[in-house]
């Protein structure tokens, strides 16, 4: 009985959305303000169901039951208990329950902590994610079941696909449905904003937590997506331009965007109806990257596939809610008041322009992502759009938009002038004119892009930091840091990809056990291979032995190529070497006819600076976010005091006499 408790949960939970649904638009009605008590109880009441639902599918996965054809179909019962636990998520239906629980909960803690709004703006808000919600509620309970019965009962279980067998799936998609939801979050209170003509900078306050946390999110998401892409694909890449990255890199750079325009919003009161539209754009994003990797209609690691039905709920779903905001917002938007003014010469300005630019690269990634899925529905062709057509399209553009961003943050607020922009900007250009000329001397040949890539970042590191300069830094503001701290990262994490992509060395060869091979300044001994078993694979794992030049010391390195059982796949696990300057990379390939193995070695110099400031920037959001909370919190208690301080005496007859 516990999978029809779970199912039960399930469908409570969908009619207490109907009903935050009803009792949210009623409430704007007039007369209806008391409603508002109602709807706060039942959204909190509708994210315990969720979450209860949810918990009872991972408790069916931990205890294998097979009766669950979810279980049966996605588990086994020699895995091991971490891969049950996350294998909860591991595929199509418990990754859609995922989303709506992340989601129901998310409305919850919204119901019960939003105080800043208007109270019929937060029942517009309410509602709205409520109406997100049905949505995905229908499409549980009517085309994705997570919890029906298989009758007969299997022996045993299918298991999960084995390229999902590792730690990062118990932490990767979780991060990128947080930030997916943050951002319906964030899209839920435009939505309220323009339904009750609310949009200021109370309004931009309450959503900038959810932009922050679900930016935050997603910057963690993809970082860690793309180190697992890395070790456990055996290709030796960081990024592919693989559809199913993109579906999770559009939503970002849209919620980058919004980020901005949302503080502007918050502290300046400018940069309304950007803040409007880049919250239905983002929004927009996170559906159509739902769609990508839940509807079937992409082949990838992540990319379940279901059958046309599912995909067309899918789709059905995005029309609707992509349709309805971008009506909504083309209605409303000539209601939003205009903001306050600035110069273009201002940070404002700068804000303005890099979130053009975002705006480009998103477009550039949009059309490269859906344009073969479009042609090959149309005329059954199948096209690949790679890694060419991106980098030469979106890179220039990244480049532009970086450096506009380390000179936006010496910039003013409202307005400032040239001549005193150049002085602040002054040494972080020659930064980056010496690290130019010291690229050239040192490594000549080395192409355009990463050679600007590498000489903007050193640049942009420098004006990172200046907002520092002759600064307390004890009383400098915690926001203040997360800022540098962020931008800080956006110029390691480019010093980083633009180092691998133009000094890794490769060396393929097929090699006999006590051969010696050469790769980027290192002697790597093939010393032979062995079998050996893990809990539910077999594996050939080969021994070898790598030093640094001539007089280094000796170290080993094992990569295996394994074989899983259920279902039987075969899979690569490279041996990594971190060295404080780059990794020494190696991936082991089939045994030939003469009985050689071929071996594949990269050695990559600095790429470890893509994760490191990766993890910056997602370190620079959450001090952001400290800080801002922080600060509120103070003011609120100030108005507090205020309110509550007795008034000031008048004088008496006495002292005016």
């Amino acid at each position: 009985m516990i999978a029809e408790g779970g199912l039960a949960s399930l469908w409570l939970a969908a009619a207490l959305s109907l009903l935050q649904l009803f009792l949210g638009a009623a409430a704007l009605r007039p007369g209806g303000e008391q409603l508002l008590r109602a709807v706060r109880p039942v959204a909190m009441a509708q994210g315990v169901l969720a979450a209860l639902a949810f918990l009872i599918l991972i408790w069916l996965f931990l205890r294998t039951d097979l009766s669950v054809q979810l279980v049966a179909a996605n588990s086994h019962s020699a895995k091991p208990w971490l891969y049950k636990f996350a294998g909860a998520w591991g595929n199509h239906e418990g990754s859609m329950l995922l989303w709506v629980t992340v989601l129901a909960v998310a409305g919850a803690i919204v119901a019960l902590f939003e105080r800043r709004l208007l109270k019929n703006t937060l029942a517009a808000t309410l509602a709205a994610q409520a109406a997100i919600g049905l949505g995905f509620y229908a499409f549980l309970l009517f085309a994705s079941n997570p919890f029906t019965r298989l009758s007969p009962v299997p022996v045993e279980g299918n298991g999960l696909n084995p390229l999902l067998q590792d730690p990062g799936l118990a932490f990767h998609p979780p991060t990128l449905y947080f930030g997916y939801v943050g951002i319906s979050v964030a899209f839920s209170f435009a939505v309220g904003a323009l339904v009750t003509r609310d949009v200021g900078p109370a309004f931009a306050r309450a959503m900038r937590p959810w932009v922050l946390g679900a930016w935050i999110f997603l910057t963690l998401g993809i970082a860690a997506g793309s180190y697992w892409a890395y070790y456990e694909l055996g290709w030796g890449g960081w990024w592919f331009w693989d559809p199913v990255e993109n579906a999770s890199l559009m939503p970002w750079l849209a919620a980058t965007a919004l980020l901005h325009s949302v503080t502007v919003l918050a502290t300046r009161d400018g940069l309304r109806a950007w803040t409007i539209m880049l919250a239905v754009v983002a929004f927009s994003m996170s559906m159509i990257g739902t769609f990508l990797v839940r509807s079937g209609i992409l082949t990838s690691v992540h990319a379940f596939a279901v059958d046309p039905q599912r995909g067309a709920f899918i789709l059905a779903l995005l029309v609707l809610y992509i349709g309805g905001a971008l009506a909504l917002f083309g209605l409303r938007v000539g209601t939003v008041k205009e903001g306050a003014r600035f110069d273009l010469v201002s940070r404002e300005g700068a804000l303005v322009v890099n979130n053009l630019l975002l705006t480009v690269i998103l477009g550039v990634v949009f059309v490269g992502t859906l344009y073969p899925l479009v042609v090959e529905a149309v005329t059954g062709e199948k096209l690949s759009v790679g890694p060419p057509y991106f980098n030469s399209a979106a890179g220039p553009v990244a480049l532009i938009l970086v450096a506009i961003m380390g000179m936006g943050a010496l910039l003013r607020w409202r307005s400032d002038r040239l001549k005193e922009l150049g002085n602040r900007i002054a040494i972080p250009v020659l930064i980056s004119a010496a690290a130019l000329f010291a690229i050239i001397l040192l490594a000549p040949g080395t192409r355009i892009l990463p050679l600007l890539g590498l000489a903007v970042s050193a640049g942009v590191a420098a004006a990172s930091i200046a907002p520092l300069w002759k600064r307390n830094l004890r009383r400098t503001p915690i926001f203040i840091y997360g800022m540098v701290i962020a931008h800080l990262g956006i110029a390691v994490s480019m010093a980083g990809m633009a180092s691998e992509s133009a000094f890794t060395k490769e060396t393929l060869v097929a090699a006999s056990p006590g051969q010696t091979m050469h790769v980027g300044g290192f002697n790597v001994r093939f010393d032979g291979v062995e079998p050996i078993a893990g809990p539910n694979w077999t594996a050939i794992e080969a021994r070898l032995t790598a030093r640094r030049g001539e007089g280094g010391a000796p170290f080993e390195l094992r990569p295996q190529a394994r074989m899983f059982s259920s279902p039987p796949t075969p899979t690569s696990e490279a041996a990594i070497a971190t060295r404080w300057d780059g990794q020494l990379y190696i991936a082991i390939g089939e045994e030939d006819e003469q009985g050689r193995w071929q071996l594949r070695l990269w050695w990559k110099p600095f790429v470890t600076l893509i994760w490191f400031g990766g993890g910056l920037v997602a370190l620079g959001g959450v001090l952001s976010l400290i800080g801002r909370l922080r600060r509120e919190r103070k003011a609120a208690a100030k108005a507090a005091e205020a309110e509550d301080a007795p008034p000031a005496s008048l004088p008496g007859k006495e002292a005016l006499a």
